[in-house]
């Protein structure tokens, strides 16, 4: 009776300044920091492990002891080792009931068993309170002072008091606990840090893919095609040139797949008259990944802005412009200013500044630092209205830059378009739809569907 009641009352709320004291099982690399950060903020740490000499790898303010004795000294035990090894538990059933066990075990792969680390814990020990909490943190994290991106700690259990407890510790940690429910999420949460990028594999998968295509469509009509039909052997393009072709299109290109996925979206809503069925699987997935193709694609408009600048150091701009200065001065001829030409250039070349300075304003606000301090009206203004301003600008930038090959016979090698018509066709496609759902008659139904209102109600229930 007296063990029990000792366990119920350090269970309750700790009103007073003190910090209850906190066990861990397990002196390896992440028990060792997350001991070291709980001393810094004010918790008695003992440890139980097998051997209770004194490491200099333990802290030196905590205390080691036996499993069964420290276990005693605390209400809240973190068990910091392995799945395999919690068959020793097992004989310490009696002293860990009524004590919340945190469990902050990782597998080596997805779902490697059928139920998670913290549901197998709990069947080990159906006396105890166990939570499942700090796996997605890392000791290094713990050690370096947490960085912004490790910060956020999944918890999950089923007793609601206990996870509390374990919440407030982690608030206490300088970390911020995110509730994810009963223990039942708890195999979400550990297959979480064994995922790699989850929403950056469609973005990069198809950045890859389209990336690949373009070098190799260029390699053809500026490469092979030259040297088998003129005989010029241009193979050193594939340093430079080509990639200063093919990153603007790459830019183009995913800049309007971040804004298509709202089209079809508008689309579907109109011709279903209701916003109150979801939409198909492919098309969630492409909406939730937006801010990943927008950020490639500034990754590849940033290229593109450092291939541009070192263009005039390249050995073949210096002969090129040279050749031209030798053959007016042989023909003592000087050709005049072509305005039309200046004014192209500039042009172009305004359009893209322009463009680039919208799109990185866009990457800026997408960071959670700068998001967060915005409300919702000022974020959908620079993501929305923004957005599609540089998407306009930029599709102008490769309009005016590349009109001139629309008409002209030579630009279609193997009777192939030049790549910079194939990278208009997806942003010029967004923008007409766009300028077309804008229009009063097909924009106020659509605002209405968006505030609620059904053609069919039947949907709604």
């Amino acid at each position: 009776m007296n063990k029990n009641s000792s366990n119920t009352m350090a269970l309750a709320p700790n009103t007073s300044n003190k910090r209850e004291t906190v066990c861990i099982f397990g002196t390896g690399d992440f028990g060792r920091a997350l001991g070291h950060k709980m001393i810094q903020c004010g918790y008695p740490v003992v440890y139980g492990s097998r051997s209770t000499q004194i490491s200099n790898l333990i802290p030196k303010d905590a205390e080691v002891l036996g499993h069964a004795e420290a276990a005693q000294k605390a209400a809240i035990i973190i068990i910091a080792i392995q799945r395999q090894h919690y068959n020793f538990l097992t004989p310490l059933a009696e002293v860990l009931r009524g004590k919340v066990l945190v469990d902050i075990s990782n597998n080596l792969k997805l779902n490697q068993y059928p139920e998670s680390n913290a549901e197998y814990l709990a069947q080990l020990l159906p006396g105890s309170k166990v939570v499942k909490a700090f796996n997605t943190v890392s000791a290094w994290a713990l050690q370096s002072g947490t960085l912004d991106a490790s910060r956020q700690v999944f918890v999950c259990g089923d007793d609601v008091e206990a996870k509390q407890m374990v919440m407030n510790i982690v608030r206490a940690l300088g970390l911020t606990p995110l509730d994810k429910g009963s223990l039942l999420a708890a195999q979400e949460i550990e297959n979480y840090p064994l995922q790699l990028f989850p929403m950056w594999k469609f973005p990069i998968f198809l950045s890859l893919g389209l990336t690949a295509f373009f070098f190799l469509y260029c390699l053809a009509l500026d490469i092979i095609y030259t040297y088998i039909y003129e005989n010029n052997n241009f193979s050193f393009f594939i340093a430079i040139t080509i990639p200063n072709r093919v990153c603007p299109v790459m830019a183009l290109i995913l800049l309007a797949l971040v804004y298509l996925p709202g089209i079809f979206a508008a689309i579907i809503q109109l011709y279903r008259g209701t916003k109150y069925r979801r939409f198909p699987d492919w098309l969630d997935k492409w909406m939730l990944c937006r801010k990943q193709l927008g950020l490639v694609a500034l990754a590849f408009a940033s290229l593109h802005v450092v291939f541009t600048l070192v263009t005039p150091m390249r050995a073949f701009v210096s002969w090129r412009t040279g050749k031209g200065i030798i053959s007016q001065a042989l023909n003592n001829k000087t050709e005049p200013l072509n305005h039309t030409n200046a004014w192209i250039s500039d042009s172009y070349l305004a359009l893209g500044i322009l463009g680039y300075f919208l799109f990185v304003l866009l990457g800026i606000t997408s960071l959670p630092s700068v998001s967060n301090n915005v409300n919702w009206r000022e974020f959908r203004f620079v993501q929305s209205k923004l957005g599609y301003l540089a998407l306009i600008l930029c599709t102008a930038h490769t309009l005016v830059y590349g009109g001139k090959w629309f008409l002209s016979p030579s630009a279609y090698k193997w009777y192939l378009p030049n790549i910079y018509i194939l990278s208009l066709i997806v942003p010029c496609a967004v923008l007409v739809v766009k300028f077309v759902l804008i229009f009063p008659c097909v924009d106020k139904p659509l605002t209405k569907i968006r505030q609620g209102w059904e053609r069919n109600p039947k949907y709604s229930e």
